[in-house]
């Protein structure tokens, strides 16, 4: 048996065709899908990159691991915590990642025994890249049960995909860099763009037109879809492509100027924790499978536990797999079968980056709590029918106070009961250090000669870029 778990870095799911997309991003994601079993309404209970990717490789949420921000120095996972490639490698499995997120926090190495950091080229961190290290190592170890994790960062900023792929997306009768255009000023005035000045902006140049920026999206994901058929392709050469079991998912997705955030992961918000997450195993799987309840990326661990144990290969010790205790996932099996609509009728959210916040989210509506807003204009609360306002547009939290207040509750009721009289992380976050990436923008900020409360009066690109300018000179 062998099982490549594959995260596709900052991937939205409406932005794929399987997913309801118009356009060709994804044609060989759409393929998968249609050989496989497709999630609708899957989910990222906690973002971004480092609390998504903890709770996917122990299958429970932030308040269970104590992880919940991404990027803070405070922040550690105890070694007694169960941890996917630690189980399957103590299993027998021979476990592999072509990663580099054990440059963020070493939890992440944890497991393997083979380690290809993928850093590195003109691209950061090509899909190509991890192609070239994946494909040679799955050659090798074709003959064994294995663990394979990649992950592919061509999602994620800066965008930067080869010109071929923008044709696709960009009318090439429309100049990105025309001066009548004035759609990029709001990004371009923001608080935040201190910190993306150089990989949003300095690496591309300097964008008029805000469409093009969504079509270098576009293009990143036609990239990132033909290096997957590239590696599908390669499993079907070497024989092993019945015997594999392949799961692709998103860790979050991406804003494209939704919500006021300009290509960036942060917001509970429809476009960063709607996710694809698809699934094939040929003749295990059924062909075609759209799952429409509502699942969450902590769900994929003990999936794969059960799976192992229930196809039971040969060598592989199945009493180092079962399910570990308090794993807030759920197996994914029944749905699978058609025996469950999803695995949750609710999901809690939570982030801590950008902006600190918890949320609700119901097969109708969408609650969330702000704590610290940021660099960003947020109401405390806000309340969204996803029915008839699934953009996430007008927010009736004022207007429907009773049921703001029972979500506010049961929020409350959860994280109390999570916690268990310990200390609320988040809370903890932003006592001692406050939101992480904030603390990155007054660092820039004070490097330059600019403190914090004079940006936020005058956020003007070119009034950081003169302070840059002068200090450099």
């Amino acid at each position: 048996m062998k099982i490549i778990f594959v995260s596709l870095d900052t991937l939205r799911a409406n932005r794929l065709g399987s997913y309801g997309y118009n356009k060709p991003t994804s044609p060989y994601m759409d393929e998968i899908a249609r050989e496989g079993v497709l999630f609708e309404k899957a989910y990222a209970a906690d973002i971004p990159t480092e609390v998504a990717h903890t709770g996917i490789f122990t299958g429970k949420v932030g308040l269970t691991t104590g992880i919940v921000s991404h990027g803070s120095g405070l922040t550690e996972l105890p070694k007694t915590v169960p941890w996917l490639p630690s189980m399957m490698r103590s299993a027998g499995f021979t476990t592999g990642a072509v990663d580099n997120l054990y440059q963020l926090k070493e939890w992440f190495a944890r497991g393997y025994r083979y380690y290809m950091n993928s850093v590195g080229g003109k691209r950061w961190i090509d899909g190509r890249t991890v192609n070239d290290l994946a494909m040679p190592w799955i050659e090798q170890h074709k003959e064994e049960s294995f663990f394979l994790f990649l992950h592919y960062w061509d999602t994620h900023t800066p965008y930067l995909p080869p010109k071929n792929y923008i044709d696709l997306f960009y009318d090439q009768t429309r100049d990105p860099y025309d001066p009548d255009h004035k759609s990029m000023e709001t990004a371009y005035n923001h608080l935040a763009y201190p910190f993306f000045k150089h990989h949003h902006y300095d690496m591309i140049g300097p964008v008029t037109d805000a469409e093009y920026y969504n079509a270098l999206y576009d293009a990143e994901i036609r990239y990132l879809d033909d290096r997957l058929q590239e590696l599908d392709h390669h499993l079907k050469a070497l024989n092993i492509y019945d015997d594999t079991m392949l799961v692709l998912f998103g860790d979050h997705g991406e804003s494209l100027t939704e919500h006021g955030i300009y290509w960036d992961h942060c917001g509970l918000y429809e476009p960063t924790v709607h996710v694809p997450v698809i699934m094939r195993w040929p003749g295990r799987m059924p062909a075609g499978k759209r799952v429409s309840g509502m699942v969450q990326q902590v769900d994929l661990l003990p999936t794969l536990l059960e799976a192992v144990r229930s196809e039971r290969p040969e060598g592989i010790e199945l009493s180092a797999l079962g399910d570990p205790p308090g794993l807030d996932g759920r197996s994914l099996w029944p749905a699978i079968h058609g025996q469950a609509e999803g695995t949750n009728e609710r999901l809690y959210l939570s982030e801590c980056a950008w902006q600190a916040a918890r949320g609700i989210r119901t097969d109708r509506y969408k609650f969330i709590r702000t704590y610290d807003a940021g660099l960003f204009e947020r109401a405390p609360r806000e309340l969204y029918d996803l029915l008839s306002d699934p953009e996430e547009l007008n927010n009736v939290a004022e207007q429907m106070p009773t049921l703001a207040d029972q979500f506010e509750r049961e929020l409350d009721e959860w994280v109390a009961a999570k916690l268990n009289g310990r200390i609320d992380p988040m809370k903890d976050q932003l006592t001692r250090a406050g939101l992480p990436f904030r603390r990155r923008i007054e660092h820039i900020l004070s490097e330059v000669g600019l403190s914090w409360d004079s940006w936020r009066d005058d956020p003007r690109r070119e009034r950081f870029d003169q302070a840059h300018k002068l200090h450099r000179s």
